[in-house]
């Protein structure tokens, strides 16, 4: 039985990557969530690259938000720069990894995000 929350979330990750893998016609888009910031990445499993990143501490997603934002409007705009990046390195379809978490608030924010810019999953 996991002690903390964080042991659980990771529990949870492991069985849901058990049946899930990026391949190079189709990576795996994988969300990180912290208290204060979330982080998206585009990876290939079969070589173990990073493709693509975006997160809340890049500048360019921080030269788009203001203060006043929520973390979900701002895990929203994380989403669309992760799909244009992608989508710049010629990579249109992923595979949703959620981390662990639930599909709900920041995490589903970030997906409708990136599936508003043109990333199909």
């Amino acid at each position: 039985m996991p002690n903390t929350s964080r042991e659980a979330r990771i529990i949870r990750h492991e069985r849901v990557r058990k049946n899930m893998i990026g391949i190079a016609s189709r990576p795996r888009l994988a969300v990180f969530r912290s208290s204060e910031h979330i982080y998206a990445q585009v990876i290939d499993d079969t070589v173990g690259n990073t493709l693509v990143s975006a997160s809340t501490l890049d500048a360019e997603v921080k030269a788009q938000k203001d203060a006043s934002m929520s973390k979900i409007q701002q895990a929203a705009i994380v989403g669309e720069f992760i799909a244009k990046r992608a989508i710049a390195k010629g990579i249109n379809k992923v595979v949703f990894d959620r981390g662990g978490n639930k599909y709900h608030g920041r995490v589903k924010a970030l997906a409708d995000g990136a599936r508003s810019a043109g990333l199909e999953f």
